[in-house]
Formats: structure tokens, sequence, C-alpha cells
């Protein structure tokens, strides 16, 4: 679980958005001046659509040679690249074309196929561009009211192959078949950023970090980075709780 000193609290959600936008913009300056390339795995949802809206304007846009850097996605929805409920959709429009990112540096998890198809392929593809141990820059991650993060809901982590780095299931809970990168790729990640916002959030958040281990019940406590860094960004509301 996150140590404390890694919670950084914002007074609301548009300070919140700024925070991790500051810190993916210093993230990837800081493995640009290391590496030729960075590699970024995305998230869905309403906090990193504000994100992104900060990433693209200035001066964030400026500070940062975007077309070296390398998209990846933390899950995705077993739909097809324009359905509204597409991560891949939401970040293409508010992020990748915005920034005139270069096809070939996006990597989208195809939920239009097969989702145990299109799980192995992305687990390769990983492989092909990352070695035998793939390791990403920062992985942008939030964390649901029941204790989800990425497409790891309660009751769905059990058994899950901890060799693989990206796997489809089913999620009762939603009726769905969703893929995702499992905990064994998000904690080989040289670096983590976790949000939550709002008030549903400020139960689990509070078991997440202070309650027993419980991460068939709480997915968010799988994650922790073997040899990263791990930064949770919440607000006020979700960590009233804590």
């Amino acid at each position: 679980m996150a140590e404390r000193q890694h919670v950084a609290v914002l007074p609301d959600s548009a300070a919140l958005a700024a925070a991790v936008a500051d810190h993916v913009v210093a993230l990837v300056r800081a493995t640009l001046a290391q590496r030729d390339l960075a590699h970024v795995a995305l998230a869905g949802g309403s906090t990193p659509r504000a994100i992104n809206a900060l990433l693209v304007a200035e001066p964030r846009r400026s500070s940062v040679e975007w077309g070296r850097v390398v998209f990846w996605f933390g899950d995705e929805r077993c739909v097809p690249p324009s359905d509204p409920d597409s991560n891949y959709k939401m970040n293409r429009e508010t992020l990748l074309d915005r920034l005139g990112i270069d096809g070939g540096c996006v990597h989208r998890m195809r939920g239009e196929d097969d989702p145990g198809a299109a799980a192995a392929d992305y687990d390769a593809v990983l492989h092909l561009q990352l070695g035998e141990r793939p390791r990403l820059d920062l992985v942008l991650l939030g964390m649901g009211p029941e204790g989800h993060t990425a497409s790891l809901f309660p009751g769905t982590v059990g058994a899950i192959d901890r060799e693989r780095r990206c796997i489809a299931h089913y999620v009762p809970q939603l009726g769905k078949w969703r893929i995702t990168l499992t905990p064994h790729a998000i904690n080989d990640a040289r670096n983590v950023a976790i949000t939550a916002g709002g008030a549903e959030k400020a139960d689990a958040l509070r078991a997440v970090l202070d309650g027993p281990k419980q991460p068939d019940l709480y997915p968010a406590q799988l994650v922790h980075p073997r040899a990263g860094d791990l930064r949770w960004f919440v607000d006020a509301q979700a960590a009233a709780k804590l």
C-alpha cells in the first residue's frame, strides 16, 4: 500500500488535475533526459480527460518533446475504437490528436477483437517493444468507489496469472469483458500515479491506504511498484476519512 508521505491531497478537482499534469510533465522530461523515448500508459475517465486538457495547453504543451513519448493503455473496454466508451477514443480526441502524435507511437488495446486474443497480442507487443521484463516509465491509474483500478475489479484478481502483463477477464458486476494490464505489469513500472477524486471514493480510499490488506476486495492495494515510485493524488473530498 502507499506510504502516507506519497499521498498528495489537493483542495479540489481542478487542483488535482493540475498536480497530476505537472507530475506527468516532470517525469517525462526527466525520462527523456536519460533515454531517447518515454513510455507512458494512459487511463480513462473524467480526471484523465481534465489532465489531458492541461497537457495539450500551454505552458505544459511546449515543455515536453511529445514526439519522443510512446503511449500505452492501462485498460480498455471491449468496444470498437470509435465507441464513446472507448478509453482510446477519449485519449485520442483529448490528447493524442491535439498533440499530433504519430500513430506508430500509440499502442492501443484492440477492444473490438476477441478479448483473449487482444490481451495476448498486447502482452506480446509489450515484450517486443520493451524486452523480457517490460518496464513502463509511467502508468496513470484511477481508483473507483469500490477500490478497483485499471480493470482490476473486486473479486476478479485472485485467478490472475502473475506472469502475464495483459489479460482479458469477465467482470461480473459489470456484465462485461475488460482488457487490462495486470499487477505484474503495473508493479514493474518505474512510476505509477493513482488519482481519486470525490466523496464517493472516501471509504474505499481509507480502506486501501489504512485498512488491512484485502486486495481481492480492494484491488488498488495490489499496486506497489517493486523498484519504482508510487504517488497518490487525491482531492479533499476523497481524503476526508483518512
